[in-house]
């Protein structure tokens, strides 16, 4: 759109805009923002950056924390949500040094970057493309308090079963689990995802389909296009800030928190999946398992194997593992099969075309810094290919049954995925130089994320719940 400032000011002249908005990622995935006035724009913003704090971001220490915001042009769109008229762009973090600028190596943007010219150095692929599906829940209220002498949270949305008794209730609740593509009057949210669905699609994110989901209180899902990895990670940021902003501007809000509701349908993020060089699909093979190629299966082999390593990245919280439980159509077991959505690997039987055939990992969740979980699952697959792992002769498959439905002896004989956030940093403990391949995720990072992930995890831990009041207070 834009290939220079004189570009970007010529812009905001002939369209009244007022304000700059520059973008940044903190290392749990959070946008931070500052603005400028549009006069301020000049060359030098795009050559020196904008100066920032990186300690207030969870990447740098106090004393070695002054970085610089360097905005990608080709990202600028205007801020729909913004009562002056502002034009927004994510960009790129560096470090000062002594002759120039470098890129940070632990900014989430430059790992995605880093991993993507990886894959092009070992020549299995040119592009990695990703395509997710974002489920989320959208309530007429949520608050929640946590104080010494208080713990509590509540949601309530009209749609709820719960509601049904509500005397100025219309009597068109959805039922408990009810809530797979119901129609309207149940689906009281549809021309709410409508909105979001034409806001993405003005702002470059394609958009395949939408739909209520599972779960009745008022889960969605949204359905995005193919793109390439860090383009997809960008636009996974952008997507979740449109779906929460017009929430609220409708008086509503949404919460991609993958377990908000017990009893309920968890929200998940699949994350499909598939490779092209110089214009050829790499994981097509006419004559393989469910048309796969030989380095597919090493793709999926590899992330079977560091699976639990993922985790670390693509289920980074404590609300993770209440969703990653059985009965509740996510996965709990290590394994790949065709059309099996009771598989952390499916490979989707309708996606016969060579450019189509890929396959979908359906453990991550939205909680994620979408930049690591992406550069993670790529890093897997590319160790799988290198390594050539077969996921066969790992015994992770193919599973072609119902692996809800295992005895528990059954159940013993097949891997599992971790079962709390503590058991997947552990495995990434053990096991991440698959990650530092190529200089892509830096050890410091993974000991960062490490370190920060387990201070939750204390405060999880130490918190009483009303649940051990309800299962405890009177022994």
């Amino acid at each position: 759109m834009f290939t220079n400032a004189e570009d970007v000011k010529k812009f905001a002249l002939e369209n009244d805009i007022k304000m700059i908005d520059f973008r940044m990622v903190d290392i749990n995935g959070r946008w931070h923002h500052l603005t400028i006035p549009v006069e301020r724009f000049s060359e030098d913003t795009m050559t020196a950056g904008i100066g920032f704090d990186g300690s207030n971001y969870g990447f740098a220490p106090v004393e070695k924390s002054d970085m610089v915001f360097i905005p990608d042009l080709k990202s600028a769109e205007i801020d729909p949500f913004c009562e002056i008229k502002t034009l927004a762009m994510i960009g790129d973090v560096r470090v000062i040094g002594k002759d120039a600028n470098t890129p940070f190596n632990q900014e989430p943007r430059n790992v995605t970057k880093r991993a993507e010219e990886y894959m092009k150095e070992t020549g299995v692929a040119d592009t990695f493309l990703l395509g997710p599906e974002f489920e989320f829940y959208v309530f007429d209220e949520a608050g929640y308090e946590n104080k010494p002498q208080v713990s509590s949270f509540h949601v309530d949305g009209a749609e709820a079963f719960w509601n049904s008794g509500d005397y100025e209730s219309k009597g068109f609740q959805t039922p408990h689990q009810g809530g797979y593509h119901i129609a309207p009057p149940q689906d009281i949210q549809y021309d709410y995802r409508s909105r979001v669905t034409m806001e993405m699609q003005k702002q470059g994110i394609e958009v395949r389909y939408h739909h209520h989901e599972v779960g009745g209180p008022g889960q969605m899902e949204i359905e995005v296009e193919f793109d390439s990895m860090t383009n997809m990670a960008d636009k996974t940021m952008l997507a979740k800030y449109i779906i929460k902003n017009e929430a609220v501007k409708e008086g509503k809000t949404a919460t991609f928190m993958p377990k908000p509701l017990y009893g309920e349908a968890g929200s998940g993020m699949h994350v499909h999946m598939l490779m092209f060089k110089d214009g050829k699909p790499v994981f097509y093979d006419e004559n393989g398992y469910s048309g796969l190629s030989q380095t597919a299966m090493y793709f999926i082999g590899g992330v079977l194997r560091h699976v639990a390593a993922i985790c670390a990245f693509s289920n980074p919280s404590t609300n993770s593992y209440k969703r990653l439980l059985p009965g509740f159509e996510a996965p709990v077991t290590v394994g790949f099969a065709t059309a099996n959505r009771s598989s952390v690997i499916r490979i989707p039987a309708y996606a016969k075309a060579p450019d189509k055939k890929r396959f979908e990992l359906r453990n991550p969740d939205a909680t994620c810094n979408p930049y690591y979980c992406y550069a993670a699952i790529l890093m897997a697959g590319l160790d799988g290919i290198k390594n050539k792992i077969d996921p066969v002769a790992d015994g992770n498959g193919p599973y072609d049954f119902n692996l809800f439905d295992l005895s528990e002896q059954d159940k013993k004989k097949i891997k599992g995925l971790p079962k709390s956030l503590g058991s997947a940093l552990k495995a990434l403990e053990k096991d991440h130089e698959f990650l530092m391949e190529g200089g892509v995720f830096p050890k410091e990072l993974i000991d960062l994320w490490i370190k920060n992930k387990r201070e939750d995890l204390k405060m999880h831990v130490a918190m009483p719940t009303p649940m051990e009041y309800q299962m405890y207070y009177d022994l």
